[in-house]
């Protein structure tokens, strides 16, 4: 049974509207001078032969407002989960302590507030990318439609508008999640 129209755009509406999630999540890992544990969810550490997130192998916390404790399970496991915070451009130092990890947040200086701006750009090209890749993949799928004779020429010219639309959509709310984002990181 070939997928219908309906079928498809319902499925790429959920995968653009996954996308936009995931960059709204990562967005608010960048935070503003506040400790805050959702600053390091998008920390992922080489564990066990493969990457894991940082909360599979460790716990996080903030015991003061501008400091982040992360309790590694694993002894064995500090160094990496170490290494791991110092090398996810968070522009964070931690320091470790047995299996007990200290990870001051420094103040937001001007080029620290430049630098997550550059992060939060960069988080929503992902999102604009993985948001185009799905267009792309809707646009192949309704090529093959065609050519499986399933819908028409003219159909295939205009479900790809009502694609491209809401690919436009999509896109449109990462660039406001963005200029969000930014201001409150530019705030003083």
């Amino acid at each position: 049974m070939a997928q219908s129209y309906a079928d498809l755009k319902k499925d790429l509406q959920h995968k653009m509207e996954v996308s936009f999630e995931h960059a709204k999540k990562e967005f608010s890992g960048l935070r503003t001078g506040r400790a805050s544990a959702s600053l390091l969810e998008p920390v992922m550490v080489d564990a066990y032969g493969s990457k894991m997130p940082l909360n599979q192998v460790a716990s996080v916390s903030v015991p003061e407002p501008r400091l982040l404790s992360v309790s590694v399970w694993d002894k064995g496991m500090a160094k990496a989960v170490e290494k791991a915070i110092r090398e996810a451009n968070l522009g964070l130092n931690p320091m470790a302590d047995g299996t007990l990890i200290r990870v001051p947040i420094p103040p937001l200086t001007s080029e620290r507030r430049q630098e997550l701006t550059k992060v939060a750009h960069k988080y929503a090209e992902h999102a604009r990318v993985s948001i185009r890749n799905v267009r792309r993949d809707g646009n192949d799928v309704l090529k093959k439609m065609e050519k499986d004779h399933a819908i028409s020429q003219d159909e295939h010219k205009k479900y790809n508008e009502e694609v491209q639309k809401m690919t436009d959509q999509y896109i449109a709310k990462v660039d406001e999640a963005l200029k969000h984002k930014e201001a409150e990181i530019t705030q003083v």
